[in-house]
């Protein structure tokens, strides 16, 4: 266990440039981060299995997409983009370096770390050679019974070629010896285990010798009675393999003639795209682990031993079915602001108001679009989904209002990745109930996060008698209850006339696709976000050079943009005090003479994920505070609809500037970047709370 008083070396090198950081590598690094939280004592037992669990799980996204992408680049002989100066073989070489140094990690800390600390607290995984008597013969019952009727072994040989493997999917390898029913010799054959199957068996209390939490994984059962998959046969080895596929959508927009219907074709190749790893068990013989590389058309190099599950993510269920609530994180209610627990309408008009998330429900949210429903003067809702979840409260109350009669339009990104089906079905139910559906702009992901209600009300303050009036919500996060809970986010509830029109002209853009509309308070991508921020670094050299306080703050997920980061290192030469709160993938070098000696980057990993981003000019005083949708990434500033919106009231920017220079003294949760690339883990004090822990407990009155 690490001394986390003092400062811990990153061990994932970072492959760098003059000026940047490689992309992938630096996410990689972020995964050891995620992993170094599975050792951290002071967080509850059953978290830190959690976060050895998202720590594969990122992993596995990794391979689907990155690894995918750099290896067609090998294949069709291109270059990486970026200026890292290293070519995809390179790149794919340092990658996979990278990426088995931190699967042998993870297997380590699940062995050696998570194991022992469970079985001290009487959570087993029970090997086969630690099953009592009584526990074999209900594990062959439970063999013979649930699992016998749904396997399927195939034999290999000329009529029975090597199967199809899903992506990600459980499956076997068995060497077998012995002649089947028609006199044949077959060597190998493979075993498929189907995912309605569950990979985790808990032991029942009453067989002798059980524990409160002893649990067999499926993989140990298939192993232990493989003999009878093959009758009159001998399994002589039987080990568990999976294999990750590229899981990367190819659509052509522009010739498509709808887009759902092409995104729903696509969906279902998505299982067989091409090979890019195989994690096969430690123990697996040379000679079996290459005859599956061959046939699956993979490099020794893409071979991952995985000592322990194939799926370390399938251990995420554990901690559900355990009550142990000393070994988790206490649970908390959301403070639901006392000014949004009525009129919504009403409190909106009074004053802005700012929800941040987890710490603030998200059930405003859902009543202000509930009042909409149900409010016979509100006369249209539009609104932007990328990610809301399958069965989703914002998804029902925008069905409520279409039938109640209002004009519903919702623009939902079919494109975002892995919640695609979810989001094809969502649309159908709102087209159904009769809202409007789009689905954005052609070659560009709407990632924007926006509400705009269109409500007719009798005579207010300078108004007139039957004006309409607008009310907005603009958010960092998406419209989704369950991530609420889990993502640090802000939302923006306002009736600011010029905010409202500058929403309601960029979803004219969505919707109508017309020309560009200038925007008063808005800056939007791809037009506006990145000249605007660039616009807001340069007034920050200029008060430098006239020898006024000149200061930036961003936070972000992740920091890739190469023009942003020259304009930073910009205003670094000439004097600017910068902080980034970057929580993953991060290209600019910090702290360098000449370069970047004034530019400190610091990565926040906690109890919730950091996914708000927020930018701060001190702008000479006259300070600017923007929250955004978008990341300083290409994708985000020149190839998807983002934005980004000021905080008006004094008030909220102050809390909101208070709360990043809180992430900046911050030391119990902070990973500080390094000149070579590497991540110290900042200097602490034993017992010392981190960033989220004091805000979650001043939300809490603590």
């Amino acid at each position: 266990m690490p001394d986390l008083s003092q400062p811990i070396a990153e061990t994932t090198p970072v492959a760098v440039a003059p000026s940047f950081f490689n992309r992938e590598l630096s996410l990689l690094a972020f995964n050891h981060r995620v992993l170094e939280q599975a050792k951290d004592e002071s967080v509850p037992l059953l978290e830190r299995l959690k976060f050895l669990c998202i720590s594969c799980s990122n992993l596995d996204e990794f391979f689907e997409i990155r690894v995918a992408s750099i290896k067609q680049m090998v294949k069709l002989g291109t270059q990486p983009p970026g200026g890292e100066n290293m070519t995809a073989v390179e790149l794919l070489g340092a990658v996979g370096s990278g990426a088995h140094a931190l699967v042998e990690e993870q297997y380590r800390v699940l062995n050696e770390v998570m194991i022992p600390a469970l079985e001290r607290e009487k959570i087993r995984f029970v090997r086969r050679q630690e099953w009592t008597p009584e526990q074999d013969a209900w594990l062959s019952s439970y063999f013979q019974n649930e699992l016998l009727p749904v396997l399927s072994p195939l034999g290999l040989d000329p009529a029975h070629p090597f199967p199809r493997i899903l992506n990600k999917s459980l499956n076997f390898i068995v060497s077998l010896s012995g002649k089947d029913a028609f006199g044949r010799n077959i060597a190998y054959a493979v075993v498929q285990a189907p995912r309605a199957l569950p990979r985790l068996i808990q032991l029942p209390r009453d067989v002798p010798g059980t524990g409160p939490y002893d649990f067999v994984f499926l993989s140990s059962v298939i192993h232990a009675y493989a003999d009878d998959l093959f009758p009159g046969m001998k399994a002589t080895g039987c080990f568990q393999f999976r294999v990750t596929r590229n899981s990367d959508l190819l659509v052509d927009e522009a010739e498509a003639d709808d887009l759902l219907e092409a995104l729903e074709d696509e969906l279902s190749q998505r299982q067989w795209g091409d090979t890019v790893r195989l994690e096969v068990a430690h123990n697996c013989p040379d000679a079996m682990a290459q005859y599956l590389a061959e046939k699956l058309e993979l490099q020794a190099s893409d071979v991952y031993q995985c000592n322990g599950p194939v799926n370390l993510m399938r251990l995420m269920a554990i901690p559900d079915l355990i009550d142990r609530p000393d070994l988790k994180y206490a649970n908390f209610t959301p403070r639901s602001p006392k000014a949004l627990s009525g009129d919504m309408f009403a409190a909106m008009r009074e004053r802005d108001q700012l929800l941040q998330h987890p710490y603030d429900s998200f059930a405003p949210v859902l009543e202000l679009l509930r009042q909409a429903a149900k409010d016979p003067n509100v006369l249209a809702i539009k609104q932007t989904l990328y990610r809301t979840g399958a069965k989703s409260a914002v998804t029902e109350a925008l069905i409520a209002a279409a039938r109640a009669g209002k004009e519903v339009t919702v623009v939902v990104e079919l494109r975002a990745r892995f919640d695609e089906l979810d989001n094809i079905s969502l649309a159908e139910a709102l087209q159904e109930a009769g809202a409007h559906v789009v689905y954005g702009v052609v070659g560009y992901k709407t990632h924007a996060k926006m509400m705009l209600i269109v409500r007719r009300e009798d005579a207010t303050p300078g108004g007139t008698s039957g004006a309409l009036r607008h009310y907005a919500h603009l958010g960092t996060g998406n419209y989704h209850p369950r991530t609420a809970r889990m993502y640090t986010d802000y939302g923006l509830l306002t009736a600011d006339a010029a905010i409202c029109r500058d929403v309601h002209s960029v979803f004219l853009q969505l919707t109508s696709l017309g020309k560009v509309s200038k925007l008063n308070r808005l800056l939007q991508s791809p037009f506006t976000l990145a000249t605007g921020m660039r616009e807001r670094i340069d007034r920050e050299i200029a008060h430098a050079a006239k020898g006024k306080k000149a200061r930036i703050v961003a936070k972000m997920n992740g920091l890739v943009e190469q023009e942003m980061i020259q304009a930073l290192y910009a205003a670094s030469q000439a004097g600017v005090s910068i902080d980034l709160i970057v929580r993953g993938m991060c290209c600019l070098r910090p702290g360098v003479p000449g370069l970047s000696e004034n530019i400190r980057v610091r990565s926040i990993i906690g109890r919730f994920l950091e996914h708000s981003r927020v930018f701060y000019f001190h702008n000479g005083g006259d300070k600017e505070l923007w929250l955004s949708s978008a990341d300083w990434m290409e994708r985000n500033l020149f190839r998807r609809v983002e934005i980004a919106f000021p905080l008006q009231d004094k008030k909220l920017r102050e809390r909101v500037i208070d709360q990043l220079e809180a992430y900046l003294a911050d030391t119990a949760s902070s990973w500080l970047l390094q000149q070579d690339g590497t991540y110290l883990r900042a200097p602490t004090e034993p017992g010392t709370k981190g960033v989220q822990i004091r805000i979650l407990e001043e939300s809490l009155g603590g």
